[in-house]
């Protein structure tokens, strides 16, 4: 089951889990994985919590109920239940975090999704969950908006480790990594260790296919479908390569990061993210077979992890050598009619949009259990 999985980690792609909830936590399941199954990481969400929270999951009772009797406010009961289980997921990892000398072993909370324009909120939310879950292994997710932007760049200049998140676009995922860049600068001029400070930039695949497969079919382009988030994706390692260098030396890092890395700072890595097929015309496994590099790390949803491990065909590097076949890839796409600025900001405010709907739909649920705990219902 887990060679396919063994022969993914050994090409130097990080598996991570798109998952986390307190049954996970409280079975083993999740100490299970990263035992059996290559499991190196866990990135959380707004959508993710909504269903572990707002499932009817008993083990938040006890939780809910303290929280009830202390008449905290919504906001802070959800704060108390995510960063409770993602400081519990990041002891779980930290014998990951401690033999990989902090690359690996990580867990990802993102900010309240209600502030993704914001850039200060999203600097003092990110500074309090830093805070509040109190692990070295944790990542704070901070979504690519343009207000997002500035904000990554002054959470990593405070030494705080930051998962980038919804990066949809080559030229937002430029943006991201100058501001990553930045930030470092940032912080070796307060005189922090730049070796403690991590960085993903989590890459969104999947989404691409759906909402640019829907317009070809409208523009009658069926040829071209299921194209463009793969070659999308293969684009965005050309630029990380451009900027940090290939593992194999044979196209030189910048300027720029070469004298950050002379004063200990590590590359942000790219990330993919929804990396669960939505088409079922697809292979299951498409977004981690076809999307393999050194250097990388690919988060799954826990069946795109066991179909990986069951039949993934695990080949070697899926995407320095194609390169050139992906510019042509979305170029035709572009020739068909496709507005590919038009496609990436949908999908950008499509994304802000349903973490938002989710982090309400949470709000609710939490509101209506905490009055439920107060009245004695439960």
């Amino acid at each position: 089951m887990t060679d396919a999985l063994k022969r993914l980690s050994d090409e130097g792609v990080a598996i991570w889990l798109d998952d986390l909830s307190r049954t996970r936590l409280n079975s083993g399941n999740l100490a299970e994985l990263v035992q059996s199954k290559h499991v190196v990481g866990v990135t959380t969400n707004p959508t993710i919590f909504q269903k572990a929270i707002g499932g009817g999951d008993s083990s938040y009772d006890g939780q809910l109920r303290d929280l009830a009797i202390r008449k905290v406010t919504t906001d802070e009961a959800i704060r108390m239940i995510t960063t409770s289980d993602v400081r519990d997921a990041a002891d779980v990892l930290r014998p990951v975090y401690d033999a990989s000398n902090g690359r690996d072993g990580r867990v990802s909370i993102e900010v309240d999704p209600r502030l993704a324009h914001e850039t200060a909120a999203t600097v003092a939310e990110a500074k309090q969950l830093w805070w509040l879950v109190d692990r070295p292994n944790v990542f704070i997710k901070i979504p690519a908006t343009k207000a997002g932007l500035p904000a990554i760049t002054e959470v990593i200049g405070r030494g705080i480790s930051v998962n980038v998140t919804l990066i949809f676009s080559l030229d937002r995922y430029k943006a991201v990594i100058d501001a990553f860049l930045t930030g470092l600068e940032q912080a070796k001029a307060k005189g922090l260790d730049l070796s403690s400070i991590e960085s993903v930039a989590s890459f969104f695949v999947s989404r691409v296919d759906t909402e640019i497969d829907k317009r070809l079919d409208a523009l009658g382009a069926k040829e071209l479908r299921s194209k463009a988030a793969l070659a999308n994706a293969r684009l965005a390692y050309q630029a990380y390569e451009e900027v940090f260098g290939s593992v194999d030396g044979k196209r030189p890092a910048g300027a720029r990061w070469k004298a950050l890395e002379a004063a200990g700072a590590k590359p942000q890595r790219p990330l993919w993210a929804s990396t669960g097929v939505k088409d079922p015309a697809l292979p299951d496994t498409l977004y981690v077979t076809e999307l393999v590099a050194p250097g990388t790390v690919n988060t799954m949803p826990e069946a795109t992890l066991e179909a990986t491990g069951d039949h993934g065909p695990v080949t070697g590097d899926t995407i320095t050598g194609n390169y050139a076949d992906a510019q042509a890839v979305m170029d035709a796409i572009a020739a068909a009619g496709v507005d590919y600025d038009d496609v990436v900001q949908v999908l950008e405010d499509e994304g802000v949009s349903k973490f938002e709907a989710s982090w309400i739909e949470l709000l609710d649920t939490v509101t209506a259990s905490l009055a439920s705990f107060a009245a004695g219902e439960k």
